[in-house]
């Protein structure tokens, strides 16, 4: 049983063959999939696709990449998180790679989340790109440590990975860690505690092999699983159970329970 603990069905591309990806999801055995938010203009149909299949959780949020769009509030963040059927703040954090000139922004931006996700009790969700230091730095003067939460598709050193696991967040690795070339995050997975480890697609991005290129989906994220699997000498199965009693532990979805797991 494997939980994709990142996605973005939402978007378009993926929407529009709802039907087709949880058949697919089933098939791989599959059994749920966090639907993350990356703005508030969007966020209903997020929340739409939680509250149509119960398979289906949210989050709400507005990503760091998205300069032009509504900034939200403190306030905002709170009251959209009471939905029963989201359970965590963002995707949020700081991306210093598409984005150049005073990004203080961001970092306001950021730290906002972080106050809504410990007011509402919500784990945050953290994207970082090129902004490592920055950040943890963030993260800690927030007392993120207090809600915990999740660094997302993560393609950072090792160092930051402790760091962050310090701070009482979790690392997921998405189908990147299946790329050949991905040498220091392959050492990542498989070092990190696997009481630490969440699997994620992020689809529609970053396929995993052998899929690579083409649109990636909730139901590839059982590859990501086998390559953990085979870079830490364990079974599939093991990586998925693992990693699915770790994504209930970390966003305790009521009544998510599925078959074998111990939480």
């Amino acid at each position: 049983m494997f939980v994709d603990s990142h996605c973005h069905i939402d978007f378009p591309e993926l929407a529009q063959q709802i039907d087709a990806l949880l058949a697919a999801m089933r098939t791989n055995q599959v059994s749920h999939a966090l639907c993350v938010s990356v703005n508030l203009p969007h966020w209903p149909n997020v929340i739409a696709l939680a509250e149509r299949f119960p398979n289906i959780f949210a989050s709400v949020g507005v990503h760091p990449d998205y300069e032009d769009t509504v900034e939200p509030t403190f306030e905002q963040l709170v009251e959209l998180a009471k939905h029963p059927k989201v359970i965590a703040m963002g995707e949020t954090g700081l991306d210093y790679y598409r984005l150049e000139g005073d990004l203080e922004w961001q970092r306001e931006r950021f730290r906002t989340h972080i106050r809504a996700a410990r007011a509402a009790r919500k784990p945050l969700i953290i994207h970082t790109r090129s902004a490592s230091d920055d950040t943890l730095r963030i993260m800690r003067e927030e007392n993120a440590a207090e809600i915990g939460g999740v660094m997302h598709c993560f393609t950072e050193s090792q160092a930051v990975a402790d760091a962050a696991i310090e701070q009482n967040f979790y690392i997921s690795l998405s189908g990147i860690v299946t790329f050949k070339k991905a040498e220091e995050l392959k050492e990542v997975a498989r070092t990190i505690p696997l009481e630490r480890m969440l699997i994620e697609t992020d689809s529609p991005y970053l396929a995993p092999v052998p899929f690579r290129g083409k649109q990636n989906h909730p139901a590839l994220v059982r590859h990501v699983a086998e390559h953990i699997a085979d870079l830490r000498g364990m079974s599939a199965e093991e990586v998925g159970r693992v990693t699915t009693e770790n994504f209930i532990r970390l966003f305790g979805p009521a009544g998510f329970k599925p078959e074998g797991v111990t939480v």
